[in-house]
């Protein structure tokens, strides 16, 4: 997450947005305004089976197919890019737990916080490309987002933007 911080914080503090961001704690409201200096456009697509909403930018599409029954979400773009959300019962696994595991799959900067208001873990896995955040719910799923490829700065500042937005309805 600090990984994350600090390129949104980068950014807004680069357009002067002065965003408040304290220990490991984003909210969408200090990220909004940097879009809108930017130009990036988009808008939320809501799921309502979580009671959740993630900012889609513009020229990603939601996949006709989801790749498993895991997913719950897929959006793509002509360049290659991707949002993927999943939501996967691990039988009651807590989210420290979680994050415990994780590099046990090859996820590297993982880090504990707080998005939007909800406790989140926020992870890397090099192998794939991807930035991630992480959510359990109180039925004992887990709830990812990922977004990729991440390999550039500015691919990292595009999905850490989509994580930011991550938020309940």
């Amino acid at each position: 997450m600090k990984k994350l911080v600090a390129l949104i914080l980068s950014l807004c503090m680069l357009l002067g947005c002065g965003a408040a961001m304290a220990d490991n704690e984003m909210n969408w409201e200090d990220v909004a305004p940097t879009l809108e200096a930017v130009g990036i456009t988009g808008q939320f697509y809501t799921f309502e089976q979580i009671a959740v909403a993630i900012f889609i930018p513009d020229g990603m599409e939601q996949a006709a197919e989801m790749p498993s029954e895991k997913f719950i979400g897929l959006f793509t773009a002509p360049d290659g890019s991707y949002v993927a959300v999943t939501y996967v019962d691990l039988n009651g696994m807590d989210l420290e737990t979680y994050a415990t595991v994780l590099p046990e799959v090859g996820a590297a900067s993982i880090e504990m916080g707080t998005l939007n208001g909800l406790p989140c873990v926020t992870y890397e896995m090099p192998e794939n490309g991807t930035m991630n955040v992480a959510f359990t719910t109180e039925a004992g799923y887990v709830l990812e987002v990922y977004t990729g490829p991440v390999t550039t700065d500015e691919e990292k500042l595009g999905g850490s933007v989509i994580l930011a937005s991550v938020q309940s309805l």
